[in-house]
């Protein structure tokens, strides 16, 4: 009795391990393994139009900028702007004491006017010697000497005139006004402050706010290979002054105002090997202020006819390359290499490995292996933010 009883425990085990095993049979693992297609979604691939574009960090940088300093010395005697308030180009910011400035002109003013008489008589005379000299009353000699004298005297008037000039140039430097309009910062002087000619220091700085230019750096490899597809054929725009740009704040709004691409730069930074970008972008109610960092996003060109694939259809094999599931023209899976560019929405940009008219698995790719048998369904079109949106299902890797 307790023989049998030891039996059945024996075989029990056994029975239950087979029953488990017999179950296993109907697995979609079996059905890859006896040759079954599996059913999977595919996009089959269309060129189509579109556009190059690159996001750039960058700052923000005013478009005029001007330092205020005094032509002459003295004393401030007023301020007549509001600190941060605008100013428009000649309005006056400071009046520096012009009583010194005032007597050096009048000083000129007189010494040119005697100058003149001086000028005057000397003329005179030559004329009258000139007459003399013809019938022997004075000597050649006599008539050369007040001839140079006139001259002399000429030239003294226009001594006296250029010292007038520039003490009246000195008196209107007593008048510190604006060289551009703008937003006015801070005065770094008050009234009674003295204040001297050509000084390091400025007086308040004016920026021009509206527009405003966003400088941003583009790599040198970037620059280059674009202007290889433009050459090839691949792409028409480019980099051209007028392209668009648009500007994204640093909370991630796109700022309501477009600009246009003013310049990129002859040279490359050599520790850094970017090229600089300038976008001019308008700026009518001062949102953006100078420093602010941003991000560009640049139009470079366009590609006509381009091939793209939905994101979920792009996987990474075990060398960290680009690769994604085909059905060939033996419906069977097939994997192929790719190289990718940029993000277009959800999709990505194929820059080679796919041509138009193949079909990548976008879904169901868990259930397949390369060289499995399949059948392909199309994607619905109005399934396809859906699907594409979705995350991407590693492949199986390949070597």
């Amino acid at each position: 009795m307790n023989r049998v009883v030891r039996n059945v425990f024996v075989l029990l085990p056994l029975l239950v391990t087979g029953l488990l095993v017999g179950s296993c049979k109907n697995t979609p693992q079996q059905n890859v393994a006896t040759g079954d297609p599996v059913e999977v979604t595919v996009v089959t691939l269309k060129p189509q139009p579109v556009s190059l574009v690159v996001e750039l960090p960058g700052r923000t940088a005013a478009f005029r900028i001007a330092d205020v300093r005094p032509q002459v010395s003295g004393i401030i005697q007023k301020r007549l702007f509001t600190e941060g308030g605008e100013v428009k180009a000649g309005q006056l910011l400071y009046q520096i004491d012009p009583a010194s400035y005032q007597a050096g002109f009048d000083s000129a003013k007189a010494a040119l006017a005697k100058a003149e008489a001086q000028e005057h008589s000397s003329r005179l005379k030559a004329d009258r010697y000139r007459v003399l000299v013809r019938t022997k009353a004075v000597s050649d000699q006599e008539q050369i000497e007040m001839e140079a004298n006139w001259k002399q005297a000429v030239a003294d008037v226009a001594a006296a005139k250029a010292a007038l000039a520039s003490a009246r140039i000195n008196l209107d430097y007593t008048r510190v006004t604006a060289p551009i309009t703008g937003r006015i910062g801070k005065s770094t002087v008050t009234e009674g402050a003295l204040v001297t000619a050509l000084q390091s220091a400025a007086l308040a700085t004016i920026q021009q706010l509206d527009p405003l230019y966003v400088d941003v750096n583009q790599s040198s490899t970037e620059l280059l290979d674009l202007k290889k597809e433009i050459t090839g054929g691949q792409a028409s725009g480019g980099q051209q002054v007028q392209s668009e740009v648009k500007v994204l704040l640093e909370g991630g709004a796109v700022y309501r105002h477009a600009g246009s691409l003013e310049f990129s730069d002859v040279t490359v930074n050599q520790s850094t090997g970017t090229v600089t970008l300038r976008a001019l972008v308008a700026n009518p109610d001062q949102e953006l202020l100078p420093g602010m960092f941003v991000r560009a996003r640049i139009v470079k060109g366009q590609r006509p006819e381009a091939i793209c694939v939905p994101a979920a259809g792009v996987s990474r094999n075990s060398k960290g390359q680009a690769i994604v599931m085909v059905v060939n023209k033996q419906s069977a899976v097939e994997s192929r290499l790719v190289h990718i560019g940029q993000n277009v929405g959800v999709q990505v940009l194929i820059t080679q490995g796919l041509a138009a008219g193949e079909q990548v698995i976008v879904a169901g790719l868990q259930k397949i292996k390369p060289g499995s048998p399949v059948k392909a369904v199309e994607l619905p079109a109005t399934g396809t933010d859906q699907a594409v949106s979705a995350p991407a299902t590693p492949a199986a890797k390949t070597e």
